[in-house]
């Protein structure tokens, strides 16, 4: 299946007949290669979704009956997931028991069946009279032909956010993962069609078909969870034929230490929030900001705990940190820790690529102090195993430090006042904040951020709407 496209419910191979090599990031070998779609193979997706939508083979189904192969497709990730963690793992560098298999897949198997379950809410159609001598209703139906790019940081889990929501609205789609993490996406294809999933509804393209995708006339809507930079483009892309655009892109999240925090709580958590998946989480708390008068404390308590993260291969069941992605990310990665040493900042632990590690493309757990806040660590999202410490003397300047970056997708608060807590994260402008906690999510919990980190939301019924159109039905009496 990895040599071939999945179109129309089949293995197809690409018109253009490149390939494009899938490399280990732990090994750098080359373990898989995958079909490189172009604008043919595009056209030839939507075509068969347009078709697939417009008989109604999907959309017209009973929410029972969509809800059914959804809790198919649920049971049968389940089935496959050492398999497909496998695959995640050899494409990504997660480690495999500790990402992979144990947080990764069991998020998406349940993600699956929440959209199941959200596939039987019908959106609250409702009737009334608000016109003399009419009588409204409101209609929820799905937008149509729907385009999901996913990124290589989470490739399975993503591809399901991207085909959850649009498949339990009644959309069909069409699924383009990332060119570098492609493979354990594609399993989606046949676990579909086993499930029951009519042809055309599912479409999966590997390589670089996402502009002909943006471009093409006849996808409705486009979700993007990608760089903001990506996510400029494509809105401006797809304005040329009105597509409605969902977007989930850059982070930089905070994560504010009160001096009443629980300091050992708040370490342990920054040791996860900051280095789970190697940094390269768009919610990863990246910037700690910490009340001078605990500074101290603070700072040898999360340095401690930092260092006992223990770096390795992705299949060493000891291993809670694997290498980076690529090549080009660790070099990002590098570069700006390089800079900011540069600029005067102090590297209290981590900062180079780990001894003992001839191959893959790993880097130390990195802790950084000294920064300014107009810094281009503290404003730029490095999407690696690198965090800041900045310390404030009051809320206001912590609320003031918190926000002032272009981003607004997480953050948290650690504190043992409530009060506090509440009027704090009212202040914050995240779309997600956690309190005394970072990174936890639930699959009835909206996810999406404020300012340049999009808009529209994965997870919960917010994300079924962001597939579907409102119609108002006006019937003379």
């Amino acid at each position: 299946m990895e040599n071939a496209l999945w179109i129309d419910g089949q293995w197809t191979q690409s018109e253009n007949k490149n390939m494009v090599d899938v490399i280990d990031p732990a090994t750098q070998k080359v373990t898989g290669q995958v079909a490189n779609a172009g604008a043919q193979d595009a056209d030839k997706a939507v075509q068969a979704a347009k078709t697939a939508f417009e008989d109604g083979r999907w959309s017209r189904k009973t929410p029972a009956e969509r809800a059914d192969v959804l809790l198919k497709m649920a049971e049968l990730v389940d089935q496959r997931k050492e398999e497909i963690a496998r695959i995640e793992s050899e494409d990504s560098g997660k480690p495999y028991e500790f990402v992979s298999l144990g947080a990764d897949l069991p998020f998406c198997v349940d993600n699956l069946k929440f959209f199941a379950g959200a596939a039987r809410d019908t959106g609250g159609s409702h009737a009334g009279e608000y016109a003399e001598g009419f009588t409204s209703i409101y209609r929820k139906e799905p937008c149509g032909v729907t385009a999901g790019i996913a990124p290589w940081n989470y490739p399975f889990m993503m591809a399901v956010w991207k085909i959850g929501p649009a498949l339990a609205a009644g959309c069909t789609s069409i699924l383009k993962p990332a060119t570098i993490t492609p493979r354990s996406a594609l399993f989606l294809g046949e676990i579909s069609k086993e499930a029951g999933l009519p042809d055309g509804v599912l479409n999966i393209l590997t390589g670089n078909a996402g502009r002909a995708l943006v471009e093409h006339p006849d996808v409705r809507m486009v979700s993007l969870t990608g760089a903001t930079e990506t996510g400029s483009h494509i809105m401006k892309t797809a304005a040329d034929t009105i597509k409605r655009v969902h977007l989930e892109l850059g982070g930089k999240a905070p994560m504010v230490v009160f001096s009443d925090a629980d300091l050992e709580n708040m370490a342990q958590t920054v040791a996860v929030a900051g280095f789970f998946n190697s940094g390269q989480d768009c919610t990863a708390g990246t910037r700690i900001l910490v009340d001078q008068r605990i500074a101290d404390q603070a700072t040898q308590a999360i340095v401690e705990a930092v260092k006992q993260i223990k770096i390795g291969m992705p299949f060493d069941p000891s291993t809670q940190m694997g290498p980076l992605v690529s090549a080009a990310q660790l070099e990002t990665t590098a570069g700006f820790v390089e800079r900011a040493g540069a600029a005067g900042a102090k590297i209290l632990t981590g900062g180079r690529q780990p001894a003992g590690f001839d191959t893959g493309f790993f880097f130390e757990p990195t802790v950084i102090t000294g920064v300014d806040q107009k810094s281009e660590i503290v404003q730029k999202e490095v999407f690696g195993p690198v965090i800041t410490i900045q310390t404030f003397t009051d809320e206001a300047q912590a609320l003031a430090m918190a926000n002032d970056v272009d981003f607004g997708l997480a953050a948290s608060i650690f504190t043992n006042d409530v009060s506090r807590a509440m009027t704090f994260s009212a202040g914050l402008e995240f779309g997600t904040v956690w309190v005394n906690d970072h990174l936890p999510l639930a699959s009835e919990t909206p996810h999406g951020g404020f300012k340049q980190s999009g808009f529209g939301k994965d997870l919960s019924m917010e994300a079924v709407h962001d597939y579907q159109v409102t119609k108002h039905v006006m019937i003379a009496l």
